[in-house]
């Protein structure tokens, strides 16, 4: 297996990145697309190759489309092919995909009147998927599995006659992203009211209204973001990264990161030309008690800066992790503990405890076929004599610059197959 050994030089003066814009954003922005019927332009859309799965699959017009392991691309074609009358398609993805519950977007789409089959397993991929006039209406759908299947029905609600209300029921995870899905769909001319109903469930009720055809800036990801925020907090006071592209008013729920920052002695400042991130002070030894229920890409990383920095920590919201690309939280644990730190289930919360932790040898790395398992760990090289980062093209899920960027800012990465 290929892997990338690390190691770290110094972090220049003056240092500056473009980041590639949101997968998020670029991917709702290409559904909202294709349903509108218009083409507009997207600059600053994302390279990444679940978007460009996105892409591929829009413009596929057999019988079958594999979307590989991106889940985002699955999910939300999987509405928008419930809407193409007179087209049968089986809709799968990679192995890992497969396992991945679909079961409660399914459910609600039917409620809809979508005409959708399960070929094995029920609950789970593949699909097959009889395009049809869907007239819309209610639908209720639980709110704790993940956001992308309210997202799903949110976006399609426009181009249906009755246009769609949604009930969350169950515990709300990720409503940041559901923000950002809302606010995109503002953008192109959308109507939507939010609500609690008298059974004090939140509600999205979207009218019937055509999309407009409107250009859109894709914001940068402040996922990516954060793996910066780990290399200048595991750094030394005084060292700094100028991030470009990235908005100071986001829906974008990682710009959470902002605020976590002083607790890692990081200061945030937007300038003209972008964000300035700068290691100011040395992190207080403390608990770290956040909730990421709005923002679950940034737990890994996060995770990694309290192991570097010695800071025990408490992680609630982290339930989603279970179903990414991997268990994120078993291979937290696994691959923590190899560095002496403690990641340990308690209750509904994950515990870090960093007071073993030994950073006096070289570690390899697994990364599980999970693209932010492998950019969360990378940051450590900064406290490690070396790491080596197994299977490194996973990062071209989200971020597939991401090695060279690292490359231009005081890395430097031996790759050996």
């Amino acid at each position: 297996m290929q892997t990338n050994e690390i190691s770290f030089e110094g972090i220049p003066k003056d240092a500056c990145l473009r980041l590639d814009g949101s997968k998020s954003i670029s991917n709702r922005a290409l559904l909202i697309q294709a349903l509108s019927g218009h083409d507009f332009a997207l600059p600053g859309l994302s390279t990444a190759e679940d978007v460009q799965s996105m892409q591929l699959a829009l413009n596929t017009h057999g019988n079958k489309i594999d979307v590989g392991p991106a889940g985002t691309t699955f999910r939300f074609l999987c509405a928008l092919l419930s809407l193409q009358e007179g087209r049968e398609t089986m809709l799968t993805g990679s192995a890992r995909m497969l396992e991945r519950p679909i079961g409660p977007l399914v459910n609600g789409l039917r409620q809809l009147g979508a005409d959708i089959e399960y070929i094995g397993q029920s609950g789970y991929p593949p699909l097959r998927i009889k395009g049809t006039q869907v007239p819309g209406g209610e639908v209720t759908i639980q709110a704790d599995i993940s956001s992308q299947f309210i997202s799903a029905l949110m976006m399609i609600g426009p181009v249906l006659s009755k246009g769609v209300e949604i009930e969350l029921t169950g515990e709300l995870v990720s409503y940041s992203y559901l923000q950002l899905t809302k606010s995109i769909m503002l953008h192109f001319g959308a109507e939507i009211a939010e609500y609690q109903n008298e059974r004090g469930h939140l509600c999205f009720k979207v009218n019937p209204k055509s999309y407009e055809a409107k250009d859109l800036q894709v914001e940068a990801d402040w996922s990516a973001a954060s793996y910066y925020y780990a290399l200048v907090a595991l750094s030394n006071p005084g060292n700094s990264i100028t991030l470009e592209g990235l908005q100071e008013q986001s829906f974008q729920g990682d710009s959470a990161l902002v605020d976590m920052g002083p607790a890692f002695g990081i200061e945030s400042q937007f300038t003209e030309q972008g964000l300035l991130i700068s290691k100011t002070a040395v992190a207080k030894q403390q608990l770290l008690d956040w909730d990421y229920s709005n923002c679950p890409d940034i737990a890994q990383t996060t995770a990694v800066i309290c192991a570097g920095l010695g800071l025990p920590a408490r992680f609630t919201g982290v339930q989603t992790l279970k179903r990414k690309e991997t268990d994120r939280t078993a291979a937290l644990a696994t691959e923590l503990g190899k560095l002496g730190v403690r990641f340990y289930e308690e209750g509904s919360a994950w515990l870090l405890d960093p007071s073993k932790a030994d950073f006096s040898q070289p570690v390899e790395i697994d990364t599980y076929h999970d693209h932010r398992m492998a950019m969360s760990f990378a940051p450590l090289a900064i406290k490690l004599p070396s790491i080596l980062i197994r299977d490194p093209k996973v990062v071209g899920k989200s971020y597939p610059h991401f090695w060279t960027d690292l490359e231009k800012i005081g890395f430097t990465i031996k790759t050996n197959t």
